[in-house]
């Protein structure tokens, strides 16, 4: 492997991104990271050091040309930009014409540009659940699960993940071939999301007190940002070294954080900031679902005078009460993952984060 590397992440300066190219900008075979991004993120030249340029290209991924632009002289390109709507604000030719029109100009673009790898960030939302609310406990990549996600960005997400996949072993301008995986993580957690924060902050307005949607017994994989952007840069060196692995493979990310209800999660995280956190009483799956459609038709009445946003939508709904987990080491396997940053440390990160929220 060539040690002056130049790679591009696209969607470079999100909450994934960011971390990626932070983690890429330390390893010495990297001479350049390229953040291709919508967003205005200047704070990540600060990840570039004595060896590793940061550039910052403004560009958007629906538009051919840019990326063609962008990807001169590129070895890597880790994509991971999409457009994330849990709420279905966006409307779905939108959310189509950036996850999976996007996704189809990355692969046109490395294979003009003759560009040999490409690693897609996925999503477990491209999972599932389906239509029939089946659960997954405890599955595994090669677990067969059928039928169409719930939510628009899921049927995308699943969408862009087989293109993909479907491009590993297309032909390059050059002659060569393309080699591709998809990494698929599992709601990512860390500091700086602002679920998190707005989870603290609204736990900290109700004297404490975590009210929940999800049923005893629902078990979700949950992956802190750090593990899963270290997966990132080990599966694209990887895909260099071992193609005939990696290439054409899908991969959920995992670390040490407990699977589980996503309020025991935020239960954890927030008791290391403040030990008199609790949960709360469990709401009802039929006491939301009269909410939610009370809310629609409030929005349908206040329309022609007032947009109001959706607090919580069905599908979500149905997300929430589902189980989709997972237990794998199909990544340490194949291109030895082990998770940089520890159950502990994860918390003590997230606390420190949240204590400068509440002192400011």
């Amino acid at each position: 492997m060539a040690a002056d590397m130049v790679y591009l992440v696209t969607g470079g300066g999100g909450f994934l991104g960011e971390r990626i190219v932070e983690l890429l900008a330390k390893e010495d075979y990297i001479s350049e990271v390229r953040i291709f991004d919508t967003r205005e993120n200047e704070s990540v030249k600060a990840f570039a050091t004595a060896t590793t340029k940061v550039t910052v290209i403004r560009g958007d991924i629906t538009e051919y040309s840019q990326l063609l632009e962008a990807m001169k002289g590129v070895h890597v390109v880790i994509h991971t930009a999409a457009l994330l709507d849990y709420l279905d604000l966006e409307p779905f030719w939108k959310m189509k014409a950036v996850n999976v029109g996007g996704t189809e100009n990355v692969i046109q673009a490395c294979c003009a540009r003759s560009v040999p790898y490409l690693l897609y960030t996925g999503s477990i939302s491209a999972l599932g659940p389906n239509k029939q609310l089946e659960s997954m406990l405890r599955g595994t990549e090669d677990t067969k699960y059928n039928g169409e996600p719930v939510l628009s960005y899921g049927r995308t997400k699943a969408t862009a993940e087989k293109l993909v996949l479907r491009a590993n072993g297309e032909q390059l301008a050059n002659g060569s071939k393309l080699i591709t995986c998809v990494i698929r993580p599992s709601n990512i957690y860390g500091e700086k999301l602002k679920e998190i924060k707005n989870t603290y902050l609204t736990t900290k307005a109700s004297k404490g007190c975590i009210s929940f949607l999800e049923p005893e017994g629902v078990q979700n994989n949950f992956t802190y940002v750090g593990n899963v952007a270290w997966m990132h840069v080990l599966a694209a060196r990887q895909l260099q070294l071992k193609p005939e692995v990696l290439g054409g493979q899908l991969y959920y990310t995992y670390d040490h954080t407990p699977a589980r209800q996503r309020c025991l999660l935020m239960r954890d995280l927030f008791l290391e900031v403040d030990p008199t956190i609790r949960l709360g009483s469990h709401v009802p799956y039929w006491k939301m679902w009269i909410f939610i459609h009370i809310h629609v038709v409030i929005r349908f009445l206040v329309k022609p005078f007032w947009t109001l946003k959706p607090f919580l939508t069905k599908p979500l709904l149905n997300v929430i009460v589902t189980s989709l987990s997972y237990e794998t080491d199909k990544a340490t396997r194949h291109f030895g993952y082990r998770p940089r940053y520890s159950w502990e440390e994860t918390k003590s990160r997230v606390s420190h984060w949240l204590k400068s929220i509440k002192d400011n």
